[in-house]
């Protein structure tokens, strides 16, 4: 499967749909290369709330796995990569992929799929047949993301 996800990167001309059989992703979204380069939403992301949604412990719980570079945040997680810099490391796009579905990057990830309902097998009951975050509340996260310089 990494094979898989090196040719995906090998070809950025690639565009793939997000359809799968049973169910579907709220919104369609096209993902080409290692991104999806069209906003979720046609709200502009917020990075006052996407830093909100980052640090709550509730939906995003993103302070669980990553660090983040805020000093008000005391207590944040490190099994996922930390945060710094995240906006310089990756495009919009890249970043957007990153909280949509992870998965299609990592397969070995931990990292929920916060917006792909098509295809996912554990899924808590909560989240089952929905997304975890909105679209634009992905929007918000990603906006905040891309902050971090």
């Amino acid at each position: 499967m990494t094979k898989w996800v090196f040719a995906l990167l090998a070809v950025p001309a690639l565009a793939i749909v997000n359809v799968a059989a049973g169910a579907a992703d709220p919104l369609p979204y096209e993902i080409i290369g290692d991104g999806i380069p069209a906003p979720l939403s046609s709200n502009a992301g917020d990075p006052a709330r996407g830093r909100e949604l980052i640090v709550a412990r509730d939906s995003a719980n993103c302070v669980l796995c990553h660090a983040v570079p805020d000093a008000a945040i005391r207590f944040a997680g490190d099994v996922g990569p930390s945060l710094a810099g995240v906006g310089q490391r990756l495009t919009v796009s890249q970043l957007r992929l990153r909280v949509v579905d992870e998965l299609r990057l990592n397969p070995a990830t931990v990292m929920p799929s916060y917006f792909k309902v098509a295809g996912l097998t554990q899924v808590a009951a909560p989240y089952a047949g929905k997304p975890i975050l909105s679209a634009r509340e992905v929007e918000d996260i990603v906006a905040w993301l891309a902050t971090l310089q």
